[in-house]
């Protein structure tokens, strides 16, 4: 197994932040597309989306919703994975799994309806000249991870590992040069991870998904002397936990 650590002879290029403006956009559902039985895709429009910015493949929006019976409003993170600005549009993709407020609002969600979403709040930006990008994640990551793919450019050598429902597996479109495994549960996850031989040179490395999960993917990145300033590993849910985003440094 390579030592990344052994791969960083020449400075690595740095990853960049971009801040952006917060603002809440009240946005109408104008699409509803299936992706198969464990996903949605929703497509809301709104004049209020003329200036709205998405830069990186790591963005998130919330979604804010009434709760049920007047209660408090729901709040969830989601990737915004297409956006068109002429068209006024901005896709999000919902895993359907379980139960859940905002799983079973989208369930249920039909054109027409209206819902409030802000952010994002900035973005991460990976530089394209990197020698490999590593995206590591179960379902909740894979609208980030398929649209990571579509932005990279040709020939660009990635590693996927995804702990994903074989009902839910679907293509991921793009010009680089994939090795993609599919795996069933998080101790695959790691041990597939484990197994990686990482190539020279310098890459990113990206996970998201539940938050024991992600912990571990956060560990076995430092084993391989990944540095921490080419990774980002989040927590995008945690088993009990309602509206739960974490970054784990």
């Amino acid at each position: 197994m390579n030592d990344a650590s052994q791969n960083q002879a020449a400075p690595a290029p740095a990853v960049r932040r971009v801040r952006h403006e917060l603002k809440l956009r009240e946005l109408e559902i104008v699409e509803v597309a299936p992706l198969g039985p464990g996903f949605v895709a929703l497509t809301f429009q709104g004049e209020a989306l003329a200036d709205f910015t998405s830069l990186s493949f790591d963005d998130h929006v919330k979604l804010m919703l009434d709760g049920v019976d007047g209660s408090e409003t729901v709040r969830r993170d989601y990737t915004p994975r297409r956006f068109d600005r002429a068209a006024r549009t901005l896709t999000l993709e919902f895993a359907l799994h379980g139960d859940g407020a905002a799983s079973d609002w989208a369930r249920s969600a039909v054109v027409g309806q209206h819902a409030l979403v802000g952010g994002p709040r900035g973005s991460m930006i990976v530089p394209p000249e990197l020698d490999w990008h590593l995206l590591v994640g179960d379902s909740t990551a894979l609208p980030a991870i398929a649209r990571r793919l579509e932005e990279l450019p040709a020939g660009q050598r990635a590693f996927v590992i995804a702990l994903v429902d074989a009902a839910d597996r679907r293509a991921l479109p793009g010009a680089a040069a994939v090795e993609l495994t599919w795996v069933d549960s998080a101790d695959a996850l790691e041990a597939a991870l484990r197994a990686l031989d990482l190539p020279p040179g310098h890459g990113f490395a990206w996970g998201g998904g539940e938050a024991q999960a992600m912990a571990r993917v956060r560990r076995v990145l430092d084993e391989k002397g990944v540095p921490r300033e080419l990774t980002r590993v989040s927590a995008y849910w945690k088993r009990g936990v309602a509206d739960h985003h974490e970054r784990l440094e």
